[in-house]
Formats: structure tokens, sequence, C-alpha cells
């Protein structure tokens, strides 16, 4: 191991902390900067496992949230929906990532065209999206049932927004709109936010329901991909892994801090134009 390599990780784990909770695919980043860089993990797994970085730190912003719903479970039935809930959106994805888990590490994770296609198609559904979407300041509707007190085109425009009481058949559906990012470029926290936004969810709420989606997601990837590839892992790996989980953790804390006002200000369009970018640049720099 150099020092050139120590480099490559921490600006990858840097990317990771940038890009992870934000809609660009920070998997997809990853990879065309890795191969670039002609930077080679065993297996792909440096660039699952430095997302523990990103992990720790939205667990340390949510840390108090989180506490009180834990707290909450055995005698609050709220809480303990909203447990289910994520845990409904989890599975699908899970499952279907354990299965296909050979396929998307060895064909879809060493094909970089298909990251740069799917960040540019994913940088167009998002702008639609956003583009079509009400501003956040329109009627809420917090709970399953229908809203209250309004009428007419404000009945039809209200919107979930409470990340933490979202209806479970929602969970579910965002769950599954999730497994499109097992395709990388496509984008967890992307696909998620699409899936919430299409069902009624306002901007900051979808954003913040996808971090909570990736506590359990990111987690999973974590456990799962170590597990598949321990055998593979070296003393050298190890160190290139942690200083890329610090960087990671120090981007990922602070962007969690900021993404949500910036969304409700700005909503998703600059994240749609940089997937665009990016995936074209990585097209051209693939077809020269």
């Amino acid at each position: 191991m150099d020092l050139v390599s120590l480099f490559e990780a921490a600006l990858l784990g840097v990317v990771e902390g940038l890009t992870e909770f934000l809609p660009v695919s920070s998997t997809g980043h990853l990879l065309l900067l890795g191969h670039f860089l002609g930077f080679e993990s065993t297996g792909k797994t440096f660039e699952v496992l430095i997302q523990l970085g990103a992990i720790i730190a939205i667990l340390a912003v949510y840390s108090a949230r989180l506490t009180r719903v834990a707290l909450a479970i055995p005698t609050d039935p709220s809480a303990r929906r909203f447990v289910i809930g994520v845990l409904i959106a989890f599975l699908p994805a899970a499952v279907i990532g354990a299965t296909l888990h050979g396929f998307i590490k060895s064909v879809l994770f060493e094909t970089p065209m298909v990251v740069c296609i799917a960040l540019i198609v994913g940088g167009l559904v998002l702008l639609w999206v956003d583009a079509r979407h009400q501003p956040d300041t329109i009627p809420l509707r917090t709970t399953d049932g229908p809203a209250h007190g309004w009428q007419g085109q404000a009945e039809a425009n209200a919107t979930y927004d409470d990340a933490m009481r979202f209806p479970l058949r929602m969970c579910l559906a965002i769950g599954l709109c999730q497994c499109a990012a097992l395709i990388p470029g496509v984008s967890r926290s992307g696909s998620t936010i699409v899936g919430a936004l299409l069902l009624g969810a306002s901007k900051r709420a979808a954003a913040e329901f996808s971090f909570f989606l990736g506590m359990p997601t990111m987690a999973g990837a974590f456990a799962y991909d170590l597990y598949k590839n321990r055998a593979l892992l070296s003393f050298d790996d190890a160190a290139l892994i942690v200083v890329g989980f610090v960087c990671a953790f120090l981007t990922a804390l602070l962007v969690v801090r900021l993404v949500l006002d910036f969304i409700s200000r700005h909503g998703f369009a600059p994240f749609a134009w940089w997937r665009m970018i990016v995936g074209a640049a990585g097209l051209a720099g693939l077809l020269v």
C-alpha cells in the first residue's frame, strides 16, 4: 500500500460521503471515479464497506429522534408503525439484492457504461418529477386518512409531510422503487425519493424517509458484502477501508445536516442536472 492508494481511498471516501444521501448515486460516482483512477478493490468491496461511515453519520444526526422512537415502541402505536414501515420498505431490495448479488457485483458493477446511462436516465426522471411536483407549501396531509378542512383542488393537492407517518402501503411502494437502485447509477436515494414524490410526499419528507430507509438498507448491504468477501480481504484492504470510512463519515455528517434545507429551497433539479453532466462526461471518457 502506498500514499497514492491512500489518497485515492480518501478521495473516494469524500465522494461517498458527499453523494450517499443525495439522489445522484454514490455507487455510480465511486465506480466511475475508481475506473478512471485505476483504483481496484477486491470484488468491489471497498465501495460498499466505506458506506459504514455514512451510516454512522446519519445515526449520529438522528440519534435523539431514533432514541425517542425506540423508547416509545412499547407504548406508542405510531412509533411501531414507523418502524414496521421502514422494515417493509427495506425488504424488497434486501431479498432481490441477496438473490442477485453475484450478478450485480460481477456484471453491473464492472460495466461503467451501465452506470453512465443510468445516471443520465435517472437525471431525466428526477428532473421531470421535480418539475411536476407541487411546492412544499401546499396543504399537508400527515395521516393515513383523507385531509380534513380542505376543499376542491386543495384536497387533491394535499401531501404527506411527515416522513415518520407514511402509510404502510406507501412504504411498501417506496421499497419496491428502491429495487431499481440495484443497478449502479440509478441511486438508492434517488429511486426512493422519486417514488415518495409520485405517491404524494413533500420534497423534504421524501428526502427524510430516504434517510431513514437508508439506515437498514446500507447496514444490510455492508454486512452482507463483508460476509460474502470475508476470505478475500487483506490487511491492506482494511487500511484503505478505514481511510475511506473516516472521510465518508466526516463529509456525510456535513451533507445530512445541510441537505434537507437545500432541498426545501431548491428542489431536486440541481441534482438531476449534475447526474446528467457526470453521466455524459463518463460516456465521453469511455468512448474516447
